[in-house]
């Protein structure tokens, strides 16, 4: 029998969380943020001026020219997009799959939201060809595309797309007209970053696009939730309230109490200052999940299933089509009967591909790496010292684990 979505899994009501390190807290970042636990006060709307300055050297460090009026902070990712997509307004594009949270803020708008596909080599930037088509099929339709959103480093394929494709998509978007917003929130998480090149959109258009990063993706915990934003340089003597769409953010931001707490702020803005503490942990850790990553990848292909190499990121996209008939023989003939029966098998969140924007009845699923960290703190901050983690007992138990639910399928 085809199994319903039970209360809570509906599309807005219920998305899977972005993969967390599973990492212990750095104690400077734990430090501040209890120095600065009486702080009653939260931060204003867009975050305060030490938080917006370490940000923009945060991109400085990237090539990106900022300053902190270029800069807005909200309470995680989701309420920044949010924000962004009402600045904009019309209709949004991304690519096919994309990460859990971003269609639902779209509809939470009223917006309609279109998946364009992506090349074979890569997620999380769409297809040139295909999104100029997409794009002359909405207006032909009466829509108002206006919005392309994007993921170079990507949640959920893991991959980093090229700099070549990431031009074309860029190129074509702005010549349609559309604002592109680029998610960043996993570019410091590149496994092997010596053989990767990030391109941001920004280097390419700077007039037209939009950055957005959670920093939870590689410099923060989950649990303190804090994003960013940089805008495109706006001359002063052209912007106001309606034109200048930072300060249209702001006032979203502001009716919806969008505010990061007072006691993250302090932690988050040594963050982005990255003192050396910091970009060393986030250095191991990305290295110790790409590891993670290229033995899950590795398991997925012993049993025949299918996946793009893992580049960035804590998690793998997984596509078990080739395992079709051993998956029907246990009665799972979908994405959600897959991410039923995985979660189930693993103890751990397997996230189906229906939440990511894929066909329901396409067998693709996303496994995050941290089921592999250990159960205690402990194992995590032995995985975190290791020369090797995957030799570690606990962690070959559970990629064994791991191997053999897939193995058992076909």
């Amino acid at each position: 029998m085809r199994q319903t979505a039970p209360e809570g899994r509906g599309p807005v009501r219920y998305g899977p969380p972005a993969p967390d390190t599973g990492l212990p807290v750095l104690p400077g970042l734990a430090g501040l943020l209890a120095a600065a636990a009486g702080r009653t006060a939260p931060e204003p709307p867009g975050g305060g001026p030490v938080l917006r300055e370490a940000a923009a050297g945060y991109w400085w460090r990237r090539g990106l020219r900022t300053h902190p009026e270029d800069v807005v902070a909200a309470p995680g990712a989701p309420a920044l997009l949010l924000a962004l997509l009402a600045a904009h307004g019309g209709d949004l594009l991304l690519p096919r799959p994309c990460p859990a949270w971003w269609t639902p803020q779209a509809r939470l708008l009223g917006r309609p939201a279109y998946h364009v596909p992506t090349p074979a080599e890569c997620g999380g930037v769409p297809d040139p060809y295909a999104l100029l088509e997409t794009v002359r099929r909405i207006r032909a339709e009466g829509g108002t595309p206006r919005v392309l959103l994007l993921s170079v480093a990507d949640d959920p394929t893991a991959t980093v797309a090229p700099p070549e494709i990431v031009r074309e998509a860029c190129e074509a978007a702005v010549a349609e007209g559309l604002h592109v917003i680029s998610d960043e929130t996993w570019r410091d998480t590149l496994h092997h970053p010596e053989d990767a090149v990030f391109l941001s959109p920004a280097e390419m258009c700077p007039d037209d696009v939009t950055v957005l990063s959670d920093l939870g993706g590689a410099l923060t915990p989950a649990a303190w939730p804090c994003a960013v934003a940089r805008f495109p340089p706006t001359d002063p003597s052209r912007a106001d309230r309606w034109t200048d769409r930072r300060a249209r953010v702001l006032d979203v931001l502001t009716a919806l109490g969008a505010v990061v707490a007072g006691p993250v702020a302090p932690a988050a803005a040594h963050a982005l200052d990255e003192p050396e503490d910091v970009t060393v942990r986030a250095r191991r850790a990305a290295a110790v999940h790409g590891r993670l990553a290229a033995a899950a990848y590795r398991a997925v292909l012993a049993a025949g299933a299918l996946a793009r190499p893992p580049k960035a990121g804590r998690h793998l996209y997984a596509d078990l089509g080739p395992l079709r008939a051993g998956l029907a023989a246990r009665g799972v003939t979908d994405s959600l009967e897959l991410e039923s029966h995985l979660t189930a098998r693993l103890g751990a969140p397997a996230v189906g591909g229906h939440r990511l924007g894929d066909e329901l009845g396409a067998l693709r699923v996303r496994f995050g790496t941290g089921m592999f960290l250990g159960a205690t703190g402990e194992e995590r901050a032995e995985v975190l010292a290791a020369a090797d983690p995957v030799e570690l007992p606990h962690v070959a138990k559970r990629l064994a684990e791991f191997g053999g639910a897939l193995e058992e399928l076909r």
